[in-house]
């Protein structure tokens, strides 16, 4: 009988996300634990050395880190999300790895504390985004017909923008038809629409106002709803 499968969890975490696509996606039986980061409990920490979400416990083993997570999930499950040839295979991974450089970059977009701090970080993710555009298939998903692990890491990062772009149009997707293509895929995705409640736009916009940022700032200014 298989070990029982908990992903301890939180509500805005896009590395978490990455992890209940790839579970959704293969079908894989899982409960899902939300935890309070700015209250971490001593169980937690006792499982996860970083501190971070997500955690995968398999029965009374743990890991931790979403790239290690993923790679288990494709090595103990059926339904593979990474391509069968080798060298493509690496390709995808370092897409992912690229995945987690967006991801900070965004983290920086978002905690900008004034206006050309946040200039400079706009404009570094346009380059990423630019970037990006040149590999993307969009035919629907990143590498073709089949939906992969990169599809399962971008769905997350494109789910930021539909909060930013409530705010303003900031010109960092602008330009770019395949990646619009490949994030209209993905937002209709089942699987990726089901990674996050019902509430995130809500959550995420609560977060950014209490970042104190400059972003915060413009959202305060435009009139976004927080709540």
């Amino acid at each position: 009988m298989a070990a029982p499968l908990k992903l301890i969890s939180h509500k805005l975490c896009p590395y978490v996300q990455r992890a209940v696509i790839a579970l959704t996606e293969k079908g894989v039986a899982f409960e899902r634990i939300d935890i309070d980061l700015a209250d971490k409990p001593d169980w937690f920490l006792a499982i996860s050395p970083l501190g971070k979400t997500p955690v995968l416990q398999v029965g009374d083993a743990a890991i931790f880190e979403s790239a290690v997570i993923l790679e288990y999930l494709e090595e103990t499950q059926l339904s593979p999300l990474q391509p069968a040839d080798a060298l493509i295979r690496a390709e995808h991974r370092a897409w992912i790895e690229f995945g987690s450089t967006v991801l900070n970059d965004i983290a920086g977009f978002y905690a900008a504390p004034d206006e050309a701090t946040f200039k400079a970080k706009t404009a570094q993710l346009e380059q990423r985004f630019a970037r990006l555009e040149t590999r993307v298939a969009a035919a629907p998903w990143f590498d073709g017909e089949s939906f992969s692990l990169v599809d399962a890491v971008f769905g997350p990062v494109f789910r930021y923008f539909d909060v930013f772009d409530e705010i303003a149009d900031f010109g960092i997707l602008n330009g770019k038809p395949k990646l619009a293509c490949w994030r209209k895929a993905l937002a209709a995705r089942p699987s990726v629409r089901s990674a996050v409640r019902s509430d995130y736009p809500a959550l995420l916009r609560d977060f950014l106002d209490r970042r104190n940022s400059w972003l915060s700032g413009l959202q305060a200014r435009r009139g976004v709803t927080v709540a």
